[in-house]
């Protein structure tokens, strides 16, 4: 649809073989506890590819200062749930409980990844998504503390380098994220990313190959 924007489908199920067939496809559920599931393929879609990725002066001094550290696959769960807290927005988040719990299994089955990033030991940020083959389809972030969310973006451009992901999807554009070199490319660009670079055979929990 036109309005709203890339609304493509009403109802189905939360199951790892429905969301992996829509990932396959483009495709990914986004709606509110009052709606039934809808599932969204935008045209424009904005993706990050990890050569054109922008870090900033301030972001490169963030780094260098060793303020956060890093984990990969450490806490999923408790990431997940940082991005399903309230945003300063408002009260509603579109991450309830069925979806969470869709995500932890996808997790388990070797899809689901997180970045997490750490103060003195305390989670202050992260975020998760699915790898399908060379791509990664970027779901939510948090951050409770400034940049920490900009940190794990890097973390994760720096795993996809290291793993030969070619493609990280950001699904819907903003000003944020076209700062950091995000892109918006045609649905049909989209759509020939996938059939080049997305195959479905699960890696399991990423083991660190970047610091």
């Amino acid at each position: 649809m036109r309005e709203p924007p890339g609304l493509l489908a009403a109802g189905g199920d939360l199951s790892p073989a429905r969301l992996l067939a829509a990932y396959e496809r483009g495709v990914f559920p986004w709606y509110s506890a009052q709606q039934p599931i809808l599932w969204w393929s935008p045209d424009p879609r904005m993706v990050l590819f990890p050569g054109e990725f922008r870090c900033s002066r301030s972001l490169q001094k963030t780094l260098r200062n060793h303020a956060f550290t890093t984990r990969i696959d450490h806490a999923f769960g408790a990431t997940i749930r940082g991005c399903a807290m309230p945003r300063r927005s408002g009260p509603d988040t579109w991450l309830n409980a069925e979806m969470i719990d869709s995500y932890e299994q996808l997790h388990k089955l070797g899809y689901g990844h997180s970045i997490e990033v750490y103060r003195d030991e305390r989670l202050v940020g992260g975020l998760y998504g699915i790898q399908l083959g060379q791509v990664f389809f970027g779901e939510s972030m948090f951050s409770l503390e400034r940049d920490a969310s900009k940190v794990a973006l890097a973390r994760l451009v720096d795993e996809c380098r290291a793993r030969d992901i070619k493609v990280i999807d950001c699904q819907v554009a903003s000003a944020h994220l076209a700062s950091l070199g995000a892109r918006e490319v045609s649905r049909s660009q989209f759509v020939a990313l996938l059939r080049q670079h997305a195959k479905r055979a699960p890696r399991g929990c990423w083991l660190p190959q970047s610091q």
